[in-house]
């Protein structure tokens, strides 16, 4: 087994968040999700109505257990919080210098409730940016962590070069809300610059598609195959498109996708 360890926020609802972690990577062949919470959510597809951060010790302590006990390949990053939880968990990937960190730097969610705290941006461009083999940001994110507007394909791989200037190994601006060319990512490593494309789904039910996204790359990179990062990236991709088209009518708002997509909802192995 190959083990992804989610560092991320609880959702109550179970569409987004290490809910959306742990179901993505399990479609995806002999990759086993473990789990650090760092907040717990009260959310449903309406929206995020509260948010409790955890004491940084829990948080070390999880990493810690996690750690100390399995042959951790990937870490994933979701919901930080504020500059403390930032520091903490920076610290503690120091340390342990895990192979491979993605990095998807959740800020705000769907409906507009804040997930990074006001002035703790700075840390994180200078604690976790530099840390990430893969970053993960749509296009809002791009335009907050490098200040360059994300309109267009071209803005993109403009934001995309300035999270490398950054320290980031590599980073995949997604373009679910570019005017030009919706749906298309654009991935910039140090070499090059590749286009990610596939249909455009046009659907309201996309709660969880940033984390699962990430997550299923996450999987990817923790594959035996030791798989190029285009491929991991055009793979998860693929598995995303498709758990958007079956997307699920959930609920009052914005439902979850459908990451059962596959089959008899049996999982993704290809």
């Amino acid at each position: 087994m190959r083990v992804v360890c989610s560092i991320a926020g609880s959702d109550s609802s179970a569409g987004a968040g290490i809910q959306a972690d742990l179901k993505a990577t399990s479609q995806f062949y002999a990759c086993y999700c473990a789990t650090v919470i760092t907040a717990v959510t009260a959310q449903n597809t309406l929206g995020v109505q509260d948010a409790y951060q955890l004491p940084t010790s829990i948080v070390r302590a999880q990493i810690e257990s996690v750690f100390s006990d399995l042959n951790v390949h990937v870490v994933k990053t979701g919901m930080l919080g504020d500059s403390e939880m930032i520091n903490a968990v920076a610290d503690e990937l120091a340390l342990r210098q895990p192979p491979k960190i993605v990095v998807d730097p959740v800020m705000i969610s769907k409906t507009g409730f804040p997930l990074l705290a006001d002035g703790a941006m700075e840390t994180f461009k200078t604690r976790i940016v530099p840390l990430a083999a893969l970053i993960t940001p749509n296009t809002h994110e791009a335009e907050r962590l490098t200040g360059v507007s994300v309109h267009s394909i071209d803005d993109a791989k403009r934001a995309g070069q300035s999270l490398l200037e950054l320290g980031a190994g590599a980073a995949l601006v997604k373009g679910g809300h570019l005017e030009e060319s919706p749906g298309t990512d654009v991935l910039v490593t140090p070499s090059e610059i590749q286009l990610i494309e596939r249909e455009w789904i046009d659907t309201k039910h996309t709660h969880g598609t940033g984390c699962s996204y990430a997550s299923a790359i996450a999987a990817r990179m923790a594959y035996p195959s030791d798989w190029p990062l285009y491929e991991c990236v055009m793979s998860a991709k693929y598995w995303l498109t498709e758990a958007i088209r079956y997307g699920i009518d959930l609920g009052h708002g914005v439902g979850p996708t459908q990451p059962f997509w596959n089959g008899e909802w049996g999982g993704f192995h290809d």
